[in-house]
């Protein structure tokens, strides 16, 4: 027998997170068709949490996919103080209703959370090789032997944020 509700407000069955698991398929969705990394790796990983916070914590758009797209790239791009924001929507939700159910918020947490403590070893882009603009081509070079931890979300979110651009 199908339960009375799904929202957590009838039945007395658990609330099923609709708002993150849609979030969660999209992000997905929009990794595996830019194809930049390997699904099932770390990297795939962080990129599928990063973007899934975005989508899901973004406010729903009035003009269309086009006008959520846009959002998302916002949130994602490199000027942007994405943990920042990320931490205040989060308290936001917190504080009421806001079209998520509590398991929404629970999953939102936990992503970010993981985020937050999971580390990468990667390329560290911020010790360049090179004087700025000095190298062959005059653009900067990247020594990529040299290796840094970072925050889970750091790699996932320009790698999200690219899939963005390719979809």
């Amino acid at each position: 027998m199908l339960p009375d509700s799904t929202d957590g407000h009838g039945g007395g069955d658990t609330a099923v997170p609709m708002a993150w698991l849609c979030a969660e398929y999209t992000a997905d969705e929009l990794l595996r068709a830019g194809c930049l990394v390997e699904p099932g790796s770390l990297e795939y990983r962080a990129g599928k949490q990063a973007l899934a916070l975005t989508i899901h914590l973004c406010a729903p758009a009035g003009g269309g996919p086009a006008a959520r797209l846009d959002e998302w790239l916002t949130r994602t791009s490199y000027d942007h103080p994405w943990p920042d924001w990320v931490r205040e929507r989060l308290a936001e939700r917190a504080q009421g209703p806001a079209g998520a159910t509590d398991a929404d918020l629970a999953l939102a947490r936990e992503t970010w959370r993981q985020l937050e403590a999971t580390q990468i070893l990667a390329a560290d882009l911020d010790g360049l090789s090179t004087p700025p603009g000095l190298g062959p081509s005059g653009m900067d070079e990247v020594d990529e032997s040299a290796q840094t931890w970072l925050p889970a979300w750091q790699l996932g979110l320009p790698l999200g944020h690219l899939a963005l651009h390719l979809y």
